[in-house]
Order: structure tokens, then C-alpha cells, then sequence
């Protein structure tokens, strides 16, 4: 009896051996497991964080991109202005003009900021232009306005072929804001909505400018004359749809008048600097 006893003692205690060496393999496995899952997690936070770094990167050279087209633009504004010191004033005035009316005829606020930004530009190609016609102070010849009015073929030949969105609407802006919506102005004799709107924009916002200016051959218009020229032009000068939106939003352009006047010692390096803030939303 004792000898079975013992060989089912012996039979347990091989059995508890096998689980007790079960168990630790077991243990053992799930160790390994613990470590490569460990391993794993480090893995992917190495991931993540290389990810992260590689987003701010990213976003730091998206910034750099945005600040070589503010100075860009900054650059042939200066090339526009270092002729004419009016035109700097001019540049300010027109371009938030064209940002506000881009902004009430509803345009997504990407392409209203590409039209701040694009139409300082929209004189760029006066750098062309001899300065005795450019500057001269009084009515220009037939043979001298024919020469002014290459300014634009110029400008868009100065703009053209870039992979920047901006430099592309100013190529546009450069090259049509002289259009009539009537078919009669320069240089393809475009009419109607076959004027890109970014043109029609500027055209109209130019013009108000340059009549409520002092130029070299002539005084400012009061601002009700101006207004009633720019009533009478609706529809033959300019878009019909243009002029209404601008005449409904008459009290913030005259505001933009204002406060660029008040500012005219203001240097286009913060000009640039202030626009930009605008359209990030910090000078609403």
C-alpha cells in the first residue's frame, strides 16, 4: 500500500513539476511579449514625435513660403514707387479696397487675401515706362498714351510663369485691369465676363483711386464727382454688379481713404506687415 501511495506521491509531484515548468515557460512567453510590446510602443512614440517634428517643419516652411511673397510683393512695390511717391499711397488705398470688395461679393477668404496681396502689383509694369511720360504733367500724346498703355503687357510679362498662387492673380490683375466691361479698353479689348473678375475688381477700385488722388497732371476729384462718374460708368467702364457692391459699401471705402491718409508716412514694410495681420484676422 505504502509503495502505491509513494508512486502516486511521485506521479503528483511530476505533475506539479510539469505545470510548475508550464507555468513558467508561460510566464516567460508573456515576458517576451511585454518587452517587444514595450518595444513597439517606444517604436511609435519615436513615430509620433518624428511625425510631429515633421508637421512643424513643415508648417515653419509653409511660413517661410508666405513671407517670400509678402516680399516679393514688398520688392516690385518698391520698384513701382521709387518713381512715383504717390503711387505708394495709392498702393495701400486700392489694394484694401479691392480685399473689401472681393470680400462683400462673397469670394472665399483665401482669394480675398490672394487679391490683397496680388494687387499691389497691378502697376508693376510702369517700371517700363520712360520716366519723361510716366511723370510728365501734362496730357499725354496719342503716341505717349500708346506707350502707357504697354505698362500692362509688361507688368504680366514681369509676373508670368510662377508656381505662386499670388504672382498668378497678379499676373491677371497686371494684365487685365485696364478692360472695360463695355469692350473698350486695352490691351485685348475684353468685355462682359470674359474680363476675369479679379481684373474687374481692380479696374474699378483703381479708378476710384486715381480720381480721388492728386496726380501729376491733375487735382483729386471732390468725392461726390467721383462718385457720379463711377455711377455713370456702370455698365459701360465697369461691372455693373462691381459698382453696386462698392457703392453699397461707399462708407467703409471712404474709411479705407481715411485711414490710409492719416498713415501716409507709414513705410510699405509695415504696410505689408499690417495687411498681413489683416488677413490672419489680428486688425479685424
Amino acid at each position: 500500500m505504502e509503495t502505491k501511495n509513494s508512486q502516486t506521491e511521485s506521479v503528483n509531484i511530476d505533475q506539479l513539476q510539469k505545470y510548475a515548468k508550464d507555468l513558467a515557460e508561460v510566464y516567460k512567453s508573456e515576458k517576451e511579449k511585454r518587452k517587444e510590446l514595450e518595444a513597439s510602443k517606444q517604436q511609435l512614440v519615436k513615430y509620433a514625435d518624428d511625425l510631429n517634428k515633421t508637421i512643424l517643419d513643415l508648417k515653419a516652411v509653409h511660413q517661410e513660403l508666405q513671407e517670400s511673397y509678402i516680399d516679393t510683393i514688398h520688392r516690385l512695390v518698391l520698384a513701382a514707387e521709387y518713381k512715383d511717391e504717390d503711387t505708394g499711397d495709392h498702393i495701400k488705398r486700392m489694394s484694401r479696397y479691392c480685399a473689401l470688395i472681393a470680400e462683400k461679393l462673397g469670394l472665399p477668404a483665401k482669394e480675398v487675401q490672394n487679391i490683397l496681396y496680388a494687387a499691389p502689383m497691378h502697376d508693376v509694369g510702369k517700371i517700363g515706362i520712360p520716366d519723361s511720360i510716366l511723370l510728365k504733367p501734362s496730357k499725354l500724346t496719342d503716341e505717349e498714351f500708346e506707350i502707357i498703355k504697354t505698362h500692362s503687357t509688361i507688368g504680366a510679362k514681369v509676373l508670368a510663369h510662377s508656381k505662386s498662387k499670388i504672382l498668378q492673380v497678379a499676373e491677371q490683375i497686371a494684365l487685365f485691369h485696364h478692360e472695360k466691361w463695355n469692350g473698350k479698353g486695352y490691351p485685348q479689348g475684353l468685355s462682359d465676363d470674359n474680363i476675369p473678375l479679379v481684373g474687374r475688381i481692380v479696374g474699378l477700385a483703381d479708378a476710384f483711386d486715381a480720381l480721388t488722388s492728386k496726380r501729376p497732371y491733375k487735382d483729386p476729384f471732390p468725392m461726390e464727382k467721383a462718385i457720379d462718374i463711377i455711377k455713370k460708368e456702370r455698365g459701360e467702364h465697369f461691372d455693373p454688379h462691381i459698382v453696386d457692391v462698392f457703392l453699397e459699401n461707399i462708407d467703409e471705402i471712404l474709411k479705407i481713404k481715411q485711414e490710409v491718409h492719416l498713415k501716409e508716412g507709414l513705410s510699405l514694410a509695415n504696410f505689408t506687415k499690417i495687411e498681413k495681420d489683416q488677413s490672419e484676422g489680428k486688425n479685424e
